[in-house]
């Protein structure tokens, strides 16, 4: 087979419109907490149905600040998928909290109901003071019955939707809130909307909102009403000392800069259409692999959902075709085509093995061990699935 111009799994789309707008941002006068910035948080708004949304420089930020905002900490847990990037369970960590690891959908890699009831009934069970179930490639965990048994507990809901911008299920949105506390989102690159690098959080809650917005700024805050210093806040006519600010309890500088928000806004603008053409391009992947089944199977959709599919990840019995998944990654990229695999399980990493010991999950295991990212982003042509269904098929002599 031909080599053509090389695919990677994902990238980032930026139009002559994007540049401009970054353009713009830097012949103005505010690089960083300027007006692109609550701009972008009223669209993302908008665009999935929340109150409030709180732009951060990183989906793994977004995850921070949320633990923080519920105040996890020592003596606390958080349910986490193990099929699922580092970050998820990392921030549970970053504020002293364990991670109790659930298992997945071995078809799907997604947290089930029956994952998370498992954990509530374990050992752990009275730690667990949050649960944060994880959207995967675009479709979205079962969130309606994940909130009915968090609620009965007091247990905190913090969807991860990094991979779901754009998704509905039914009426709902990927980040309305509408059965969790806060959503986190990321604008990676390789995400349906690209800020180089971003996150926010959407919450319906206004408590949680300004916990976040201080937390992404050093703790500060600069209300008067809020100050405790009084001697060092105020003036001899008890008004605010126009300086002063104060700082409750430790933050970070998880800021995003005008510069990202700039990027962010006019890529939002597009994210109907990005996320058409996505869908476009997964069902034109369905259809050319039929006749690579059963080694290659599409990804197993999720009923009642229309995913904004960040990833396409195909799910094949490399065992079956008598191949090593490394030596068809490496026969791909040599055809031009890149891949990945999204993820190995985070209780498998070292750290948590150390911390927890070996744990035995198995739909996560199984979901890990046939996965395989193939190339989607908006920029591909129809011709570039046909392409890569092609190679695959000459890779795996099928």
């Amino acid at each position: 087979m031909t080599k053509g111009n090389f695919l990677p799994y994902g990238r980032q789309s930026i139009d002559d419109d994007d540049v401009d707008a970054v353009v713009r941002v830097l012949k103005g006068d505010y690089l960083t907490t300027g007006p692109a910035i609550p701009e972008f948080e009223k669209t993302l708004c908008n665009a999935v149905g929340a109150n409030d949304a709180v732009a951060c420089s990183s989906g793994t930020a977004a995850l921070h600040l949320a633990a923080m905002a519920l105040g996890l900490g020592e003596g606390d847990a958080v349910a986490v998928p193990s099929l699922t990037f580092l970050a998820t369970a990392n921030a549970a960590r970053f504020v002293g909290a364990d991670v109790v690891f659930t298992d997945v959908d071995p078809d799907t890699g997604l947290m089930r109901a029956e994952d998370l009831a498992a954990v509530l009934e374990g050992e752990h069970a009275d730690k667990i003071k949050a649960v944060f179930p994880v959207h995967l490639a675009g479709q979205c965990a079962d969130m309606k019955s994940i909130s009915e048994l968090a609620a009965p507990k007091n247990i905190s809901v913090v969807e991860d939707a990094c991979h779901a911008l754009g998704t509905t299920i039914a009426k709902d949105k990927a980040g309305d809130c509408t059965y969790a506390d806060m959503t986190c989102f990321s604008f990676h690159p390789v995400k349906t909307v690209a800020m180089g690098e971003g996150g926010a959080v959407t919450t319906n809650d206004a408590a949680l909102a300004e916990k976040l917005r201080r937390f992404r700024n050093h703790g500060m805050v600069s209300d008067a009403q809020k100050f405790s210093e009084t001697d060092l806040a105020f003036d001899g006519n008890g008004d605010a000392n126009p300086w002063h600010y104060e700082m409750p309890a430790v933050g970070y500088n998880y800021r995003a800069s005008d510069i990202h928000a700039a990027l962010g806004n006019s890529q939002m603008k597009k994210l109907d259409a990005v996320v058409k053409r996505r869908r476009q391009l997964a069902e034109m992947y369905d259809a050319a692999l039929a006749s690579l089944a059963p080694i290659v199977l599409p990804p197993k959709r999720v009923g009642g959902q229309n995913p904004a599919w960040h990833l396409y990840a195909a799910r094949i019995d490399f065992d079956g075709a008598k191949i090593e998944r490394a030596t068809v990654m490496r026969e791909l990229r040599e055809l031009g085509i890149g891949t990945q695999v999204h993820y190995i399980p985070v209780h498998l990493q070292p750290y948590y093995v150390e911390r927890y010991g070996k744990q035995d999950l198995p739909g996560a295991q199984t979901y890990f061990q046939r996965t395989l990212s193939l190339p989607l982003y908006p920029a591909m042509q129809d011709g570039d699935v046909d392409r890569v269904v092609n190679a695959l098929k000459e890779v795996l002599a099928i």
